[in-house]
């Protein structure tokens, strides 16, 4: 009976002890992350190699004082702490720059064997910009491999009034050391409603993507919505079209229209064409170039009498109907 007694007394005492304990472990989700340690705790970007105005994070082992970010100048080269001489880091991966800064501070009596940890904590030396007709123009860094449609991506797409070509500026380093500039002309259409992969090119740090607006044709005069309209760079824009996108003419337009244009001396030109049998499809179609205008005078003995018949005739109506009221 004892024994039995004792058994029952623990077992009712777990009972009451083991929910006690559960209650006192600490919540996974109150638990705050571990302090970031001396060695590597610098977040890193994919490895590319180092240029000017990038942030490295620099870590080494047991020594704070040598540690924390540092920018990479314009040259290419960083400064460590209790080092007189600047160490060169343009050009080199983050493996290569460890081994550099260890050896650097053997040699600058420093330390007798660091161990040296290096990271990408923000890249400024390889930009890409997207600008001209696109949603919002941006200029972003490329950390991992990027192609034509994601920078248009990044930058909204392409707005309302593009042209139908996008010009990639790319900058290359010739044999000699000397930056070369070459662009490169990829048709949007193309690339966008035919999906041809071959034009959605891979973009390298320094390339300048520009998306030119349209060139504009524009008409005045006795449309009934005048405006500017984008023309098609093959010479396909006609007097009809721009006409059509301006809806037409309005019932006082005259037969006769005209074209003001620069010549290649940027001597003004007055070109008068037969609207009316262009119209009635009497005489061909003539085609427009950028920067055009086109205008539609009225027919000005049409609208005079257009006027006086719209102005007399409720005059002559009013004093008739306050004559026979009067009398």
């Amino acid at each position: 009976m004892p024994g039995k007694r004792i058994i029952v007394f623990g077992w009712m005492l777990g009972l009451f002890l083991v929910p006690l304990a559960r209650a006192q472990q600490p919540d996974s989700s109150t638990i705050s992350p571990p302090l970031p340690t001396q060695q590597g705790y610098f977040s890193s970007l994919p490895t590319q190699p180092i240029g000017p105005n990038d942030l490295i994070g620099v870590s080494v082992y047991d020594s704070p004082e040598l540690s924390g970010p540092i920018r990479v100048d314009g040259s290419g080269m960083i400064r460590l702490p209790m080092l007189q001489s600047p160490i060169k880091a343009g050009g080199l991966y983050p493996a290569q720059l460890e081994t550099v800064i260890a050896k650097a501070l053997v040699k600058g009596n420093v330390l007798v064997d660091p161990v040296v940890t290096a990271t990408i904590m923000e890249y400024q030396s390889r930009p890409v910009s997207v600008m001209g007709a696109v949603k919002k123009p941006l200029v972003f860094q490329v950390s991992q491999p990027t192609t034509l449609m994601d920078a248009l991506a990044r930058a909204g797409g392409i707005a309302d009034g593009a042209g139908p070509n996008i010009l990639v500026t790319h900058t290359l380093v010739d044999q000699s050391g000397k930056s070369v500039q070459t662009t490169q002309t990829i048709p949007t259409r193309s690339l966008i409603d035919s999906a041809d992969p071959s034009l959605n090119i891979s973009l390298h740090p320094g390339d300048e993507i520009l998306v030119p607006q349209a060139r504009k044709i524009y008409v005045l005069g006795d449309v009934k919505k005048p405006g500017a309209f984008p023309v098609q760079e093959n010479g396909g824009t006609t007097v009809l079209q721009v006409l059509a996108l301006a809806e037409g003419l309005t019932p006082d337009a005259h037969k006769v229209a005209y074209i003001y244009r620069k010549n290649e001396s940027g001597a003004k030109q007055d070109i008068p064409i037969a609207l009316a049998k262009i119209m009635k499809r009497k005489s061909p179609d003539i085609p427009l170039k950028p920067n055009d205008i086109l205008y539609v005078p009225d027919n000005g003995g049409r609208r005079t009498a257009k006027q006086i018949m719209e102005y007399t005739i409720p005059a002559v109506a009013a004093a008739a109907i306050y004559a026979a009221f009067i009398y």
